[in-house]
């Protein structure tokens, strides 16, 4: 089992690196998250709804993505009140403290379920934690960490993140607020994000490792610029630095604007990695004066983030934006928002009706069902703002509740084949092309990451303002594989994977390049 002693340390990506060496090693394995709190989420095969840092290290392992690997999501709906999924389906409403004073435990059998089902089916599971294990007002409730820990008899190693600073005191602040046996599980630490001379660390290893007896397992360096998924909001990038006003005519501008209930940011990843692009996250209205194309991503408060545009003046911005010629996009509940209107009669946000910017002839009813499945797209017309693209079907997911209705003048934008197993549904229309042609929205999360989409899309928009074909586009899914082996491989040269393999029983065959000795 994988801890830290906090979030955002690295324990989703270590858990990532874990899978993908055990397979490498041939051995079958599966991650596990009992209890995970995100507004990331993905679609599985099954057409249900997990944890998007289970998918990616079910990716990692090489293995479909299943709902067994994270039973229970918790997406925040406000400061206290959050959505409960469970086994992939919304199963209540509910202040998250109530949640954790009277229903964790109700829901540690259907845990306890799922982690058996994937023993059973594996050689090994990795664990991951959630948070820190020493969260002493939640502890006697956690279900995620220690809990867990002993449900599975797991060995476990515990990360601090160096790059935060003050690694020593959260690494022996964690352990000394632990009961005796849950210190006991805690076999080894491992410091994550190092930058630096190490000869400069070695002396503080040597004490902590005195101070905790427990032995330091590796020392992870910082990657730079690795493009995998983060696991919360803790890892969107600021504004990016360079300097709007000065004009790159070699490089497409594109907000994505920062809602506060911001989901799936991660669509955006792909479209971030292209040299091609200036992306930024926006904060504040004036941020899409020079922006060329304004994305606006999936919400979990899709009413509540409409609301608070209009109140700050993005609302204002984007009507600005498109005043000016500029190319707009909307993803899922962002798609919503550029509609007539969003009505939600029985307040599964907040009862009663919004109107929405108008850019889009549509409007949309929310419903308690949520829709979690994965889906093929093809474009109605093979075209994208206006200018005839090359491709001919996409791929992303839809994660949702709402049916959007069509109004007078509304054209489609594309038609989707959902997938739940093997199995295909009847197509049926989505998203909604402008009559300008210039904004258009879709319900599919992920399409960015299509190589041939994003491609096209980007051909598309450098065409619409008149500007030289990118010169160089990447291959994204390729270079996530890739990223994901960079990955394992660090992690091979600066974890003692000798002993973590010993932990399970299983031997390695690759041996790492260099083993570390402290």
């Amino acid at each position: 089992m994988v801890l830290g002693t906090s979030s955002h340390v690295g324990k989703s990506l270590l858990t990532a690196a874990l899978c993908r060496i055990f397979a490498q090693e041939g051995y079958r394995v599966a991650p596990f998250k009992a209890q995970n709190m995100s507004l990331n989420s993905a679609a599985t095969v099954e057409g249900l709804e997990i944890g998007r840092a289970q998918a990616l290290q079910a990716e990692a392992a090489k293995i479909p993505a299943s709902v067994h690997m994270n039973p229970i999501l918790i997406k925040p709906t406000g400061d206290r009140a959050s959505q409960i999924v469970v086994r992939g389906k919304i199963w209540r409403h509910m202040d998250v403290a109530d949640y954790f004073q009277s229903r964790a435990d109700e829901l540690l059998p259907i845990v306890r379920e799922s982690y058996e089902w994937l023993r059973d089916r594996n050689d090994i599971v990795v664990l991951e934690g959630a948070g820190s294990p020493a969260e002493i007002n939640l502890k006697s409730r956690d279900i995620a960490n220690m809990r867990m820990a002993e449900l599975a008899d797991a060995q476990c190693i515990l990360i601090g993140d160096i790059d935060r600073g003050g690694v020593f005191a959260s690494l022996l602040g964690t352990i000394e607020l632990l009961d005796p046996g849950e210190r006991e599980r805690i076999r080894g630490f491992l410091i994550n994000k190092f930058r630096g001379d190490i000869a400069l660390l070695l002396p503080g290893i040597q004490q902590i490792q005195a101070r905790l007896e427990k032995p330091c397992l590796g020392v992870v360096p910082y990657l730079h610029d690795l493009m995998l998924e983060e696991e919360d909001s803790l890892g969107l990038p600021a504004a990016a630095a360079e300097d709007w006003k000065v004009y790159d005519p070699e490089r497409l501008r594109i907000a994505v604007i920062a809602l506060p209930s911001l989901a799936n940011f991660n669509d955006f990843d792909a479209l971030m990695a292209e040299p091609s692009v200036s992306l930024r996250y926006c904060h504040k209205p004036d941020q899409l004066d020079l922006a060329d194309v304004v994305l606006i991503p999936g919400s979990k408060e899709t009413v509540k983030d409409l609301t608070w545009m209009r109140e700050v003046g993005f609302e204002a911005a984007v009507l600005r934006h498109h005043a000016r010629d500029g190319l707009t996009v909307g993803i899922c509940g962002g798609m919503q928002m550029l509609g007539q209107e969003i009505l939600d009669p029985d307040g599964i946000e907040t009862a009663g009706s919004a109107p929405g910017f108008g850019l889009l002839p549509i409007e949309t009813i929310l419903q308690s069902e949520k829709i979690t499945v994965n889906a093929q797209g093809i474009l109605c017309e093979a075209a994208l703002f206006g200018r005839r693209v090359e491709i001919n079907s996409f791929q992303g997911y839809e994660i949702h509740v709402g049916q959007t209705i069509y109004l007078s003048g509304a054209k489609p934008f594309a038609v989707l084949t959902r997938a739940v197993g093997d199995a295909l549904h009847v197509p049926l229309e989505d998203g909604c092309v402008a009559g300008d042609r210039r904004t258009f929205g879709t319900y599919l999360h992920g399409i960015f990451d299509d190589d041939a989409f994003r491609h096209a899309f980007l051909r598309a928009a450098f065409e619409f303002f008149q500007l030289n074909s990118p010169p160089h586009l990447i291959a994204f899914r390729g270079r996530k594989e890739r990223e994901l082996e960079r990955l394992a491989q660090t992690v091979r040269e600066t974890v003692d994977l000798d002993t973590i393999f010993s932990w399970v029983g299983l031997t390695q065959g690759k041996r790492p390049e260099r083993q570390p000795q402290f």
